[in-house]
């Protein structure tokens, strides 16, 4: 594992169990600190109000941590807006905000407009799926911001059970974490390697540093966040906090091979510049005390046409 790697670990993961609710709206009312919740929802009405629910009795009526819960519907056909106002968030409809600038699908449009339609200082995005939602997510994620003014962006990092046919697979999901998003740090941005979930849907920032990058319209929002805020800030303004367990809903391969493209033509839109990628991955495991950093060598020869070979021997052959 790279050295800067190993210090940023140590350094900038921390536990959503560090911090209690109480604490850090006692915190961010000493800073005078607004705090904003984002959730982008499309056709979410089964999950988006129970997340709702909890965010506003626990974060803003319990423990006055959050100022706004603003979910961004990108045009659902199902009840998503009625069932999110119900539970007391403020709906706006991604066609209504910014309209000068129009519309165009994906979840970084939504996430974007998100931002424009909020004021909080540090805005916090929370998917609208989620099942089981628990509070300390967003209390996990506001820590490091209220506690440390060196911190700008916060991403979390957690297990996926993976439904199966058989039942519930502990540790699974992230496939295209594991498969597109992961080797592609390692290679082109190494010093992002310590990641454990780079994809997550859960993170929050300062607005000073999420109003100065772009967003990727579709599924490749969350990997050009991660590399133009590290570009922007540096990577030891970014940390991640451990939530624990994330439950949410599966996507067939169809729809996850569309999710890889679109987080590709991130990537190569943002490696202006050449040079041979790392040949070292970086993976994680669950353990008793956390997650614990295994490192490949997934480097590779590349050996030449073989008609060049021969070709050269037989020109050595004949020079002999």
């Amino acid at each position: 594992m790279r050295p800067d790697v190993h210090r940023w670990l140590r350094r900038r993961t921390f536990s959503a169990a560090s911090w209690s609710a109480a604490e850090l709206a006692d915190a961010r009312r000493a800073e005078g600190t607004t705090v904003s919740v984002v959730l982008p929802a499309l056709d979410e009405e089964a999950t988006v109000g129970a997340i709702v629910t909890v965010i506003r009795d626990e974060l803003v009526l319990r423990a006055p941590l959050v100022d706004e819960v603003v979910v961004v519907d990108s045009g659902s056909a199902d009840r998503t807006a009625a069932v999110a106002a119900a539970a007391g968030a403020r709906v706006v409809d991604v066609a209504d905000v910014l309209p000068a600038h129009g519309r165009v699908p994906g979840k970084g449009e939504a996430l974007w407009k998100g931002l424009a339609a909020t004021t909080g200082d540090l805005v916090v995005f929370v998917d609208a799926d989620l099942v089981g939602f628990d509070p300390q997510f967003v209390v996990g994620l506001l820590g490091p911001l209220l506690t440390d003014p060196g911190i700008g962006y916060v991403k979390a990092l957690y297990d996926r059970p993976l439904s199966t046919t058989e039942g519930i697979v502990p540790s699974g999901g992230g496939r295209v974490t594991e498969l597109v998003a992961r080797p592609l740090l390692n290679a082109f941005w190494p010093e992002l390697a310590g990641f454990v979930q780079p994809l997550s849907g859960e993170y929050a920032g300062r607005r000073e540093l999420l109003e100065q990058v772009p967003f990727v319209s579709g599924y490749g929002v969350e990997f050009g966040l991660l590399v133009d805020l590290a570009a922007l800030a540096g990577v030891d303004a970014l940390a991640q906090v451990d939530l624990g367990t994330r439950r949410h809903g599966h996507q067939s391969d169809a729809a996850l091979g569309r999710m890889a493209g679109q987080i590709l033509q991130t990537a190569m839109a943002r490696r202006l510049r050449g040079g041979a990628p790392a040949p070292e991955l970086l993976q994680f495991l669950r353990t008793g005390d956390g997650v614990e950093a295994v490192s490949w060598d997934v480097g590779v020869t590349e050996r030449p046409p073989m008609r060049t070979v021969l070709a050269a021997a037989g020109a050595q052959g004949r020079r002999r």
